[in-house]
């Protein structure tokens, strides 16, 4: 074997342990992505009263299924809001029976690994 074949091969391993604890970074729910188990989906989140408003959040970061469940149940954990999230769009839809300010939109989302790239009032 000569240096160049060595170097290589090297490398080789090299890349293949970052990609690899990547891959079980990911499994274990430590990356941007909540993890490759099963989690089924919370039935929607139905609101008592009349709807005022909508919001939509433009989200960085949401990969999968499970990212689109996570951050749901991140905003439907706010008080009077509801929340559709189009994985594809990488936006949340907030429908409020009362005013939800983005400050309270942001604090919701604030454990999670997902970026708030904009709020807009529809």
């Amino acid at each position: 074997m000569n240096g160049a074949t060595l170097l290589v091969g090297l490398a080789l391993l090299i890349a293949l342990g970052f990609a690899l604890k990547g891959v079980i970074k990911h499994w274990q729910g430590e990356g941007s992505c909540c993890g490759g188990g099963d989690i089924a989906a919370p039935p929607p989140k139905k609101l008592t009263g009349t709807i005022i408003g909508e919001k939509v959040i433009k989200v960085k970061g949401m990969t999968c299924g499970h990212c689109k469940i996570r951050v749901e149940e991140m905003l439907n954990s706010i008080e009077g809001a509801a929340a559709l999230v189009n994985l594809h769009r990488n936006e949340a839809h907030l429908s409020m029976i009362r005013e939800v300010s983005d400050a309270e939109i942001r604090e919701a989302m604030k454990n999670g690994d997902y970026e708030i790239l904009s709020i807009e009032k529809k």
